[in-house]
């Protein structure tokens, strides 16, 4: 019940105090989203930790003027693929054989299969693919955030295009998909800080189909 606990507590927050978040914290939240489960394993994303007071105000200027943005104590933003390539895919194939320390056929006929599937896709649909992992290991780090007491505050209200320019992303063969600001709740400031958690009911939310 522990966790659950944890998520009844957390809340997007909508003001931060600028408090820094200790290294070990923000270590715990970023390895949470490592271990995160993704399509064939290839973790087609990077996350970018955006500390620096001068890149975080570029990006609230063109993230809706959120204040958390500079307030945070670190931004993390989600990166997808661009698109799939035989480089990307042989290069986590590879990994997984190395650390392994063995070959397995049938893990090869699948790393066949895909290098003769994803990379011939059209890279918007490769792309959106990928932003979908990228969520899956957003939302585990969303958990493991609450889980250190650390707020956080989930943020699409941004201009994409732009954040890429910021962090110089299409160099790198990536596409921003969603930021996650982590930090300490100002309560002074945040409207949202006492208001009760609304959630559907289960009646409404799950169908079980025995």
């Amino acid at each position: 019940m522990e966790l659950l606990d944890k998520l009844k507590w957390r809340y997007a927050a909508k003001a931060m105090n600028g408090e820094k978040v200790s290294q070990e914290k923000i270590d715990t939240i970023i390895e949470a989203a490592s271990l995160a489960p993704t399509s064939s394993g290839l973790q087609p994303f990077e996350i970018m930790v955006v500390t620096n007071p001068e890149v975080k105000a570029k990006i609230r200027e063109i993230g809706w003027n959120q204040s958390v943005i500079t307030d945070c104590s670190h931004l993390l933003v989600f990166a997808a693929w661009d698109t799939y390539t035989a480089e990307r895919i042989n290069k986590m194939f590879d990994l997984t054989n190395e650390v392994r320390g063995f070959k397995n056929e049938g893990w090869e006929n699948y790393r066949q299969m895909l290098l003769n599937s994803y990379p011939q896709k059209d890279a918007e649909e490769n792309f959106q693919h990928a932003a979908r992992q990228a969520y899956i290991a957003f939302s585990q780090s969303i958990a493991a955030a609450a889980f250190e007491g650390v707020d956080s505050t989930p943020i699409e209200g941004f201009d994409p295009a732009a954040l890429d320019k910021i962090l110089d992303l299409k160099e790198k063969g990536l596409r921003s998909c969603v930021i996650l600001a982590l930090g300490y709740r100002d309560s002074d400031k945040d409207w949202l800080v006492n208001l009760t958690k609304v959630r559907k009911s289960k009646e409404d939310l799950v169908t079980y189909i025995d």
